[in-house]
């Protein structure tokens, strides 16, 4: 199968974020560069299913910045042996500031990452204590200062909102002091609970109240405007880039193409028929034990037929500002979107409007999107 998008999940923090539902676990010891022997097996053995070249790869996590930088270059020496790296790709790595320095940065720089995305999540300190952050604002700048001085001509920085306590005045104040920072690319996450989480217990407890909703309405609207109006653009529900700097690998999964996930707790999807779905279960052990005994550690969790196919592009391309463009559907699947789908067109109006071609949400779709995006399924 042919691969142009490869994913790695790093699975290990300093501590585990209160509202974080990824897999990972403590970063202890040699567990790192253990797993870095384990990436590198199951990079070797995923040679006998996929082919490259690759065009965007991702160190996602968990935390990543936690990789060495030597061990970073190993697995890129190793990928552009065994796939071949395209002369463009897009080679991004996650961080957290409090596991960056200058020299960390510049060795991941000279190593070939050449976009770098750091969780910031406020920039306000209280509310990083809040959010169980380990890092102070200081520490924030200072890591994208450094990314900046490393060499890094792109750099994407995470911001949280809809915290409680969160008001109007306290997230412009965030937004200008990102802005000042003038990063490439700006992610933005309204503060969800997700079960089995720390703020799943607290807020059960009755001891963490989120926004209400028409307060998360206004935060929302306010990105929107705020980034917008500073030359941003708003291409995916929670996500900003200035010109030529979208996140191409993030675009991958949205666009339905193959992209192969390599590491414990990470997911494959391969485009070829309808679609298949992978993962790799939460288990380091098992992993390491698996690659060992010659297996494949992924699992299948889901194959696609043509009608959950033409669901998931829609549910997937309506998240974008490119929406769903309607000959692209037709040729794939022998339909346009209305003919498949429209009871749910006529129910998702005016929020959805057919515009050059193009399916698309408008900011209130976005707003609606979980809600709206049912009539399809």
């Amino acid at each position: 199968m042919t691969m142009s998008g490869l994913y790695l999940h790093i699975p290990f923090c300093l501590r585990k974020c209160p509202y974080c539902d990824f897999f990972s676990v403590p970063h202890r010891g040699t567990a790192v560069s253990d797993y870095v022997q384990s990436l590198a097996v199951d990079l070797q053995q995923s040679k006998k299913d996929w082919s490259g070249p690759i065009s965007t790869l991702f160190f996602g996590g968990g935390t990543p910045s936690l990789l060495a930088p030597d061990d970073v270059a190993r697995l890129l020496d190793l990928i552009d042996r065994e796939y071949r790296f395209a002369d463009d790709a897009e080679i991004s790595l996650e961080a957290n500031p409090g596991t960056l320095d200058l020299q960390k940065l510049a060795g991941y720089r000279a190593a070939g990452i050449n976009r770098i995305s750091i969780g910031l999540q406020s920039l306000d300190d209280n509310r990083l204590k809040l959010l169980g952050r380990l890092h102070d604002v200081e520490t924030g700048l200072k890591g994208v200062h450094d990314a900046r001085t490393a060499g890094f001509d792109n750099v994407s920085c995470d911001l949280m909102f809809a915290v409680p306590g969160q008001t109007p005045a306290d997230l412009a104040a965030d937004l200008d002091r990102l802005l000042d920072l003038q990063p490439e690319h700006i992610a933005v996450y309204g503060l969800t609970i997700e079960a089995g989480t720390s703020f799943a217990e607290r807020q059960a407890n009755g001891e963490l109240t989120l926004p209400e909703e028409d307060e998360y309405v206004a935060a929302y609207r306010l990105l929107h405007e705020r980034l917008s109006t500073a030359g941003y653009d708003h291409y995916e529900v929670s996500n900003f880039a200035r010109t030529g700097k979208r996140c191409r690998h993030n675009q991958r999964y949205w666009q339905r193409l193959s992209v192969l996930g390599v590491g414990a707790g990470a997911h494959t999807f391969c485009a070829d028929g309808w679609g298949s779905r992978w993962a790799i279960p939460n288990d380091l052990e098992n992993y390491r034990a698996e690659l060992q005994a010659g297996c494949n550690p992924a699992r299948l969790i889901e194959k696609f037929d043509r009608q959950g196919a033409m669901i998931e592009t829609l549910y997937l391309g309506l998240r974008t500002a490119d929406g769903v463009d309607d000959v692209l559907f037709a040729k794939r699947f022998g339909c346009c979107v209305e003919e498949a789908f429209a009871q749910a067109v006529k129910r998702c109006r005016p929020q959805l409007q057919k515009i050059d071609g193009h399916w698309r949400f408008d900011l209130d779709g976005w707003l609606l999107f979980d809600t709206l995006i049912l009539n399809f399924f």
